[in-house]
Formats: structure tokens, C-alpha cells, sequence
């Protein structure tokens, strides 16, 4: 059974900085693709950043609205996939969330991904 378990969220003034974790069990996120997600009250959740691993290479997929920001990073011993975040500004306010899924095509689309943490929020004050 794969469970996601996101933490780290809180409030913070723009400018700031926070780093959310996703532990991920039954699922191993050297192999596979784990991506963040973001979602505000009446917006589509809007894919942040994604991680994965093929070939014994790395791949990073940011949206462009974090680019430069946010960094994505894994620890395979900890199977756990951490979203550092800089510079926080009000409009990254939202509930972060972060999927798995083993046919990801694309990192951003929410139906390719099977499994969903629960949640963290994040909260940037002006």
C-alpha cells in the first residue's frame, strides 16, 4: 500500500523560506516519479515540481512561476522527496501536496498520477 506523507508547511512573510518533505512508503521514489502539487480554493491544482529517475540519470521539471525558487531534491535512503522553497511570495500561498504515480507522461497532468498525500499548507504573508 503506497502512503505519502507530506510535512513542513507554515506561515511565513514574503521573502521567506520553508522546505515541505513527502515520505513516501510502499513506493520507491528512486525508480519512479514523485512531483509536487499545489492547490488554492477554487483553482485547479497546478503541478509545482517533479523528480525522477531513469537511466541513472536525474530529471527536475519546475513550473515556470517557481523556477529559480524552488528546488526539488530526494533522499533514496530516506525515500523521502523534499521541495525547498525560497523567496516565498504571497501568490505561493496554497495547500502543497505531493503524488506518485509509475506512467507519469506528464509531470504536470493530476491524472497521471495514481497517489496523493494528504497535505501540507502553506501560508505567505505581504
Amino acid at each position: 500500500q503506497v502512503q505519502l506523507v507530506e510535512s513542513g508547511g507554515g506561515s511565513v512573510q514574503a521573502g521567506g523560506s520553508l522546505r515541505l518533505s513527502c515520505v513516501a512508503s510502499g513506493y520507491t521514489i528512486s525508480t519512479n516519479f514523485i512531483t509536487w502539487f499545489r492547490q488554492t480554493p477554487g483553482k485547479e491544482r497546478e503541478g509545482v515540481a517533479s523528480i525522477s529517475t531513469r537511466g541513472g540519470a536525474t530529471y527536475r521539471y519546475y513550473a515556470d512561476s517557481v523556477k529559480g525558487r524552488f528546488t526539488i531534491s530526494q533522499d533514496n535512503a530516506r525515500n523521502t522527496v523534499y521541495l525547498e522553497m525560497n523567496s516565498l511570495k504571497p501568490e505561493d500561498t496554497a495547500m502543497y501536496y505531493c503524488a506518485a504515480g509509475y506512467f507519469v507522461r506528464r509531470w504536470f497532468d493530476t491524472h497521471d498520477y495514481n497517489y496523493w498525500g494528504q497535505g501540507t499548507l502553506v501560508t505567505v504573508s505581504s
